[in-house]
């Protein structure tokens, strides 16, 4: 056996005990991995060392020793990395998993990441319904650790300009915040993210900003939650305001000039990291389409913004705030896995040493994400591992010569690994769904399905203003209805969503059945229903409408196949085992009042 066998064993037991319960179930999936050495890499441990030689023995998902003649335990896989850099693994700590980006099949997302090295993911773009479906997807699967962020926002304000409340709760008040939290918290998110700063880059309309006193409450309720606070924040004013407040991580880019002494300050005094997430201003784009069809004007602004922000992460670092790497993958032009390659890379541009764009992250992000169970190679932490070609402490890019990746000391990227079935899989099996969607007789708001019913309307600071409720019929019983002031642009809409699944996550078998039966009543002059399903494909089917109650059913033979939302791809075909939502629209002029009521939704 390897030198100091008991001390070491003893001591990452240890560890692992004191790193509560939150971590338990990590450490249980890894307790049956085989244990792994890693013999005679360069070691750049994330902890501020220079790289030296040496090799890693991993037991039980965690390093259980780091030294020069490691002896393999019987049994062991032993890995030989003469050559070859080993790093803690990359985080991400600002992405969102939006079923608008490609791929946005969960399964696929989580290969991306892996393959760039990155073990840790915060996301930022799910509802808290949505929590429990995808945590239990993601541990069927070989996958980083993905936290999960409740997002929080002003009416209006950006991130509230496109969702409801079920989805980005809307806050305007100290006690609208405190609410507001104790709200989500039910649903255990990781962190939580406050869209604060309403400007818009000179190149739209500003949307609503959050005011200090409101941020405050936020953040104070948020941490007696144990639940740390990431803001959308990208002015100088607004980053002053958020520091005050005590928020943990700035995760924008402040780009509308130069921080000064105050923001430092405010910002060291409270503790306030900065994830600048580059990668997504970059006025080119990641994936290089940036400066296609963008007018001179917009693109000259981003040049500018661009400017400021690459001048703000060198000072920010110089005066010792801890930058960390976040890069709002998943957004327009900025790829999962590769976009946080291309941050590291962008820090150093910015004036970091690769050295330095390393242990932003790793070491600095697992602080701010407040896991530090993992972050460097020391002996007790949490074996997530990367081996690379090269010395990317000297050779930033050489960070993309990923050899291996080990998540919890499992090997989940590079020769050798192999992964669960699941992880080619583009959606969960579908699950058969039951002929009541719903009769809005229950009182918690939630479906027949039991899950959460939302609204929808068209997004922007002119939108549409609704407010769908269950009320009582005269004959008895309950009906959903939904009242609205159209936006006054074109296509504006109304619409209440029936999930068929929690957080519509899993797709649902509706073959069994022959079509869709409610009953309707309403004065919009354009009624439909929509039905969608996985890879935004939606069928719709108009409907009329008239102030009595009247049975409607719509076969699934009477849907008409769309294209997906905002692509040019051909309409989609009906399956009838893949779907996911059934939605109730209403439209009509620019400005109008609409109302509809439906009542016993149900597959026939």
């Amino acid at each position: 056996m390897y030198r100091h066998n008991r001390p070491v064993r003893r001591l990452a037991l240890m560890t692992a005990l004191l790193l509560g319960a939150g971590q338990a179930s990590v450490v249980a999936m890894a307790s049956d991995t085989q244990a792994l050495l890693i013999r005679d890499a360069m070691v750049f441990d994330g902890t501020g060392r220079d790289a030296y030689p040496a090799s890693v023995l991993v037991e039980d998902g965690r390093i259980a020793a780091i030294g020069d003649d490691l002896v393999a335990p019987k049994g062991a896989r032993v890995v030989n990395a003469r050559g070859q850099a080993l790093l803690p693994g990359l985080f991400d700590l600002h992405t969102h998993w939006t079923p608008n980006a490609v791929p946005s099949e969960l399964p696929q997302v989580a290969n991306l990441y892996m393959a760039a090295g990155v073990t840790t993911v915060s996301d930022f773009h799910e509802p808290p319904e949505a929590y429990a479906p995808r945590r239990q997807w993601l541990a069927s699967i070989a996958a980083p650790d993905v936290k999960f962020a409740a997002r929080m926002s002003t009416p209006l304000g950006h991130g509230a300009d496109w969702g409801d409340e079920n989805t980005t709760r809307w806050v305007n008040t100290p006690e609208s915040a405190r609410a507001g939290v104790q709200a989500v918290a039910a649903y255990k998110p990781d962190f939580i993210k406050a869209f604060t700063d309403g400007w818009r880059y000179s190149n739209a309309a500003d949307n609503s900003s959050m005011d200090e006193e409101t941020l405050g409450a936020l953040v104070d309720e948020a941490h007696k939650h144990g639940l740390k606070v990431f803001t959308h924040t990208v002015m100088v004013k607004r980053g002053k305001a958020a520091a005050r407040a005590g928020v943990d991580v700035i995760a924008h880019s402040v780009q509308d000039g130069p921080v000064d002494a105050e923001l430092i300050e405010l910002m060291r005094t409270h503790g306030t990291a900065y994830a600048p997430s580059l990668a997504v201003y970059l006025p080119e784009r990641v994936d290089g389409s940036g400066r296609t069809g963008a007018k001179p004007d917009v693109l000259r602004q981003r040049e500018h913004n661009f400017a400021n922000a690459l001048g703000n992460v060198k000072a920010l670092h110089d005066a010792g705030i801890p930058v960390v790497v976040g890069t709002d993958a998943g957004m327009t032009g900025t790829p999962h896995g590769s976009s946080t390659l291309r941050e590291l890379e962008l820090l150093v541009d910015a004036g970091l040493t690769p050295s330095e764009a390393l242990v932003a992250g790793t070491a600095h992000s697992a602080k701010a994400l407040g896991v530090e169970d993992r972050g460097t190679l020391e002996v007790g932490k949490r074996a997530d591992l990367l081996l690379v070609k090269g010395q990317p402490w000297t050779r930033i890019g050489d960070i993309r010569n990923t050899q291996q990746v080990y998540v919890a000391g499992r090997q989940v990227h590079g020769k050798g690994a192999v992964l669960p079935a699941g992880n080619r899989a583009l959606a969960l099996p579908a699950q058969p769904v039951d002929a009541l969607v719903d009769d809005f007789e229950r009182g918690d708001g939630r479906t027949a399905l039991d899950t959460l019913r939302i609204d929808e309307a068209d997004g922007g600071n002119d939108r549409t203003v609704q407010v769908t409720e269950v009320v009582a019929r005269e004959t008895g019983g309950n009906a959903l209805a939904t009242q609205a002031k159209l936006s006054s642009k074109d296509n504006a809409f109304a619409a209440a969503i029936l999930p068929l699944s929690r957080g519509s996550v899993a797709p649902v078998d509706a073959r069994s059945h022959r079509g869709i039966r409610f009953e309707l009543r309403g004065s919009s002059p354009e009624l439909r229903l929509e039905v969608r399903a996985l890879g935004n494909r939606r069928f719709t089917a108009a409907l009329q409408a008239q102030p009595q109650w009247r049975t409607v059913e719509v076969p699934f033979t009477a849907l008409q196949g769309q294209p997906p939302y905002r692509a040019k791809s051909p309409v989609a075909e009906w399956k009838g085992d893949d779907l996911q939502q059934l939605a109730f629209s209403a439209g009509g002029e620019p400005g109008s009042k609409v109302w509809f009521e439906i009542d016993n939704v149900t597959f026939y």
